[in-house]
């Protein structure tokens, strides 16, 4: 596998899925709408779950109805990413990799996304993200050097900013969905906001 590259909107969600719900697990699937040769090019996120990661019933209706609304939107879902409720934690679970199999099994070059929770004030210096990738039946660390955030000093700026304004309140992640099926779990407003932040500072969204 060669690079994976992390747009400005894919980091902002999962920070503020993260940041909504400190005391919980969270996860979420990574979506492309690039075919880039042989990088993945990770375009946005759909945050699904803040409790009872490991429910099989759940995860698997909110990875049909991804994989459905991808379809009709010309994206693919292209990995997988969570947080652990200990913020210390940042191994991926036995339930994280069971999910990024199943993607695994639609997109060769899947990735393993793991938030490193002591890692995520605003003022750490590198992005608090661990990648695996599959090799061999396996997910292995991914070399550091090939994960890139083009300008991550905006990118945390923008991060620290919504969290600072309260924008996580605008996360609607599939949970919160399946609790008042009028929330929108595509997230199109937060999605917005997000661009309006970063079309000055890179335009990267």
């Amino acid at each position: 596998m060669g690079e994976v590259e992390l747009s400005c909107r894919a980091y902002v969600k999962m920070f503020l899925h993260a940041s909504l719900f400190p005391r919980c697990s969270i996860n979420g699937l990574l979506l492309s709408s690039s075919s880039a040769g042989g990088a993945v090019c990770v375009t946005d996120c759909v945050p699904l779950l803040h409790s009872h990661l490991p429910l099989a019933p759940i995860t698997q209706l909110a990875l049909t109805q991804v994989d459905v609304w991808c379809s009709q939107t010309q994206q693919k879902i292209v990995g997988y990413y969570q947080a652990n409720a200990c913020v210390s934690d940042s191994s991926p679970t036995p339930c994280a990799m069971k999910i990024a199999d199943k993607i695994s099994e639609q997109f060769d070059n899947a990735v393993l996304l793991m938030l490193d929770g002591s890692k995520m004030s605003s003022d750490y210096r590198v992005p608090p993200i661990v990648i695996y990738e599959r090799k061999d039946s396996r997910w292995l660390l991914k070399d550091k050097h090939t994960i890139m955030l083009r300008q991550w000093d905006e990118i945390r700026s923008i991060a620290t900013q919504m969290l600072e304004s309260g924008d996580q309140s605008l996360l609607v992640d599939f949970d919160s969905h399946l609790d008042d099926i009028t929330k929108d779990w595509t997230n199109q407003k937060l999605n917005t906001k997000i661009a309006e932040l970063a079309s000055p500072a890179n335009g990267n969204i």
